[in-house]
C-alpha cells in the first residue's frame, strides 16, 4: 500500500471528540521520546505531519491524521516519563484507556518500543494490559538504523524471551527506522491487509 495523501484532521481531549467511527483507525502509542512523531512522518511521507520535539510528553491529545480519504492514523499521548505533572499525566491515561477501548473503529494499537535498549517495564506492563482488555496490538520497534545486525538478533532474542514469561506467543512485529525508512512498506501493507476486515 501506497499513501498518496496525509493530512492532520483534528485533536480533540476527549474520545467523544474524535471523528466519526466511519473507517478504519490504527492507533500509535509508545513510551515519551520513543519516536513516534518521526515514525508517524515517515510513513506517510510527510516531513511535518506529526509534530516532532526533544521534549518527552509533546503529544498531550487525541490527534487524527487522514490518509487518503480511506483511513485514520491517530497519534496518542506517551506513557511514562514526560516533562508535565502527575495530574496531566493521570489525565491523560484515563482518556487513552476509554478511547482504547470503546473506539469501535480501532482496528489495531501499534506499540512503538525503543529498539536499542532492553525490555522495558513500563512497555511490558502497558502491553500486557491491552492483553487483558482484550486490544489488538503490534510491537514497531523503533530507531533501528542505530542497532548492528548481531545486536538486532540478540535483541529480539531477550524481548521474545521476556515477552513469553506472559504471552504464549510473541506478537506480530516489525522493525522500523525514521532515517532509512524501513520498516514503512511492511508497516503500511499491514494496514491495508487488516483494514479489508473493517
Amino acid at each position: 500500500m501506497e499513501i498518496k495523501n496525509a493530512s492532520f484532521l483534528t485533536s480533540s481531549s476527549e474520545p467523544s471528540q474524535c471523528p466519526p467511527e466511519n473507517r478504519p483507525e490504527y492507533a500509535f502509542i509508545g513510551r515519551s521520546n520513543v519516536g513516534k512523531s518521526s515514525l508517524i512522518n515517515m510513513i506517510c511521507g510527510r516531513n511535518h505531519l506529526a509534530k516532532t520535539s526533544g521534549r518527552p510528553g509533546k503529544t498531550q491529545l487525541i490527534n487524527h491524521f487522514n490518509i487518503d480519504d480511506s483511513w485514520y492514523l491517530v497519534d496518542l499521548p506517551g506513557y511514562g516519563y514526560a516533562q508535565v505533572s502527575k495530574k496531566e499525566r493521570v489525565k491523560w491515561n484515563a482518556f487513552t484507556w476509554i478511547y482504547l477501548q470503546k473506539r469501535e473503529n480501532l482496528m489495531c494499537v501499534c506499540v512503538l518500543v525503543d529498539g536499542r535498549i532492553p525490555p522495558q517495564k513500563v512497555d511490558m506492563e502497558f502491553m500486557e494490559e491491552l492483553g487483558t482488555r482484550g486490544i489488538s496490538f503490534v510491537i514497531i520497534f523503533t530507531k533501528m538504523e542505530k542497532v548492528k545486525v548481531q545486536e538486532k538478533a540478540d535483541h529480539i532474542k531477550l524481548f521474545t524471551e521476556t515477552m513469553l514469561e506472559i504471552w504464549e506467543t510473541m506478537p506480530p512485529y516489525f522493525y522500523s527506522s525514521a532515517t532509512s525508512g524501513e520498516g514503512k512498506e511492511e508497516i503500511l501493507n499491514f494496514i491495508g491487509k487488516t483494514s479489508e476486515n473493517f
